[in-house]
């Protein structure tokens, strides 16, 4: 019996290990220089030191003004470092939201409905050492922070 309990304590502290030393990715975006503030160039960063991001895939989920989010669309322009679809440790890759058919793009407010809305990342990557389970990530919400100039989608604070 007592064997049987630090078999499985060891399982258990294994997996509770693998899954905390798990990498998890970190998002920013490029300043919005012309055009619509919904083709800025994102970048995503494994800030892990000893896993990769393996297979990575990403999806964009935006919200607009309280409206129900809209469907999440895969991220396009996405290029890694040497042409795989993993990032090693401290590498970072860059992509882009492709939102179409906008609430407000018919009337030219992009930048209004920009300043509503809220970008959500959705990606997805192979757990390091047991390559067979995906693990899911959630990263948001983003606004785009006119503070900076020029303005760019960062992370968004707690009370605002």
């Amino acid at each position: 019996m007592g064997v049987t309990l630090v078999i499985i304590g060891a399982i258990a502290a294994g997996a509770f290990g693998i899954w905390s030393l798990r990498p998890i990715p970190s998002y920013s975006s490029e300043g919005v220089e012309a055009g619509s503030p919904f083709g800025v160039t994102f970048r995503i960063e494994n800030t892990n030191a000893w896993f990769p991001l393996s297979n990575l895939r990403i999806r964009c989920v935006m919200t607009h003004g309280g409206a129900p989010e809209m469907p999440s669309v895969e991220a396009s322009d996405l290029r890694f470092p040497g042409g795989t679809s993993d990032l090693e440790p401290g590498q970072s890759a860059t992509f882009k939201c492709p939102f179409h058919a906008l609430p407000g793009s018919a009337s030219g407010d992009e930048l209004g409905v920009a300043l509503r809305s809220e970008i959500y990342f959705r990606s997805e990557y192979d757990l390091p050492v047991v390559r067979s389970f995906r693990v899911p990530n959630n990263k948001g919400p983003f606004i785009l922070n006119t503070r900076f100039l020029p303005p760019r989608w960062t992370g968004k604070r707690t009370g605002d």
